[in-house]
């Protein structure tokens, strides 16, 4: 345990003195920063630059973006939709729907609609954007102009056809299970973190195990301390210094979101995102501790069979794909919404995969206490067992030189240890 302790604390000491780690931290904190003081900074902006709405530098109204307006209905057409599209000036055309697309072809006007009957529309746009709304609008108010005057004309008086037609109706969603238009960002933001810890410090773990074997120190220190303690030490300090990061940033992140909630309104997203249920922290916690530490582990082990460091990308690149396999198959059920198909069901339970698969079937389904409890025994059972089997490997492979060993010669070589 001494030794443990010893080479815990040494590993840890080294990654929270690297240069490279403190200045990734910092970096990513200023980011955090950036981000949630935005809306203060970009608010004094407009408060200093920006004019009030509708209102010129010289006080004059501004010039709206044109939006000619052709067909029947005339001046009530027109009136209609200038009350319908507030961000632009309805102006009237004569003529059909081609001398409304000539007019926005030239730039004259940013787009038009021609109205062959009261039920029909032609909406000519240069360029229609991903998030262009005016024909559904435009649809919107044919039929409730339409709707309203038939209504009229069955008997009812213009104010109760109205009020017919703009009643508001009120409900509420009460989910029984997990609501996945709030669980998702909680998800993603789990799953990206521990897909960017799991390579960056998986590969710093095989880096330096490499490095310790090309100097020859690993010789000197395996004679010193047990292999199981040497490799305990440097794959939980690893995991340690990891998870001192994430809190620095996304402490750092609420806090900064705190100074500033009131400039952030209501957005449901930010919200959504600082407000996590306690319970599934406390998973999200479990299963990125676990998950990192199996593949820790392993990148430790296959790092300790490496002669140059130039052999660490080659070594890792089946434990890197096995890992980018188990993070596109949960991205896709997520875009999906279906977590729980049968290949997610069956991911739950394999370790190399349940720390991506369980917690997103956890937050964004309803899975069973059991089926979580077997999820989490079987990997935390596999940390220790993989954990070992590294520290054998990680012995064997200190005394190998020369070509990368195959898997043959080192399963030969740990039964013989």
């Amino acid at each position: 345990m001494r030794q443990f302790g010893m080479i815990f604390s040494h590993e840890l000491r080294t990654y929270l003195k690297n240069k490279v780690f403190v200045g990734i931290t910092l970096v990513l904190v200023l980011v955090m920063a950036v981000v949630m003081f935005f809306p203060r900074i970009s608010g004094l902006f407009e408060s200093q630059s920006t004019p009030e709405p509708g209102i010129s530098q010289g006080g004059e109204a501004e010039d709206l973006p044109v939006m000619y307006l052709g067909g029947v209905g005339g001046n009530e057409a027109v009136e209609i939709f200038t009350a319908g599209f507030p961000g632009y000036r309805v102006e009237p055309v004569e003529g059909d729907g081609e001398s409304i697309a000539q007019l926005v072809q030239e730039g004259e006007g940013e787009c038009g609609f021609y109205l062959p009957s009261e039920t029909e529309y032609v909406y000519y746009a240069q360029d229609v954007s991903l998030y262009d709304t005016n024909a559904q609008t435009a649809e919107a108010l044919l039929r409730q102009v339409y709707q309203l005057k038939r209504m009229v004309e069955g008997g009812m008086t213009p104010e109760t056809a109205l009020e017919a037609l703009q009643v508001q109706v009120s409900g509420e969603v009460v989910s029984l299970g997990s609501d996945q238009t709030r669980t998702f960002w909680y998800t993603y933001v789990m799953i990206f973190a521990l897909y960017m810890a799991i390579l960056l410090y998986g590969q710093m773990v095989a880096t330096n195990v490499a490095t310790e074997k090309s100097s020859r120190a690993m010789e000197v220190l395996i004679t010193s301390a047990k292999p199981t303690s040497m490799m305990f030490g440097k794959v939980l300090a690893s995991c340690v210094a990891g998870l001192l990061q994430l809190v620095v940033i996304f402490g750092a992140a609420l806090v900064f979101y705190n100074l500033n909630s009131s400039y952030w309104g209501d957005s449901p997203m930010i919200a959504m995102l600082f407000d996590i249920p306690v319970s599934l922290l406390l998973y999200m916690v479990v299963f990125f501790v676990l998950g990192f530490l199996i593949y820790a582990f392993l990148f430790g082990a296959v790092g300790s069979t490496a002669n140059k460091l130039e052999d660490i990308n080659t070594s890792v690149m089946p434990i890197s794909m096995l890992f980018v396999f188990a993070f596109i198959v949960v991205l896709s059920s997520m875009g999906s919404g279906n977590v729980d198909t049968i290949l997610m069901q069956v991911l739950s339970y394999v370790p190399f995969t349940s720390p991506m698969a369980m917690f997103t079937r956890i937050a964004m389904s309803t899975v069973p206490w059991y089926q979580i409890a077997l999820s989490v025994a079987i990997l935390a059972a596999s940390v220790v067992g993989v954990g070992v089997l590294s520290a054998k490997i990680y012995r064997v492979g200190v005394l190998m030189y020369g070509k990368p060993p195959k898997i043959t010669d080192l399963l030969k070589s740990l039964k013989n240890a």
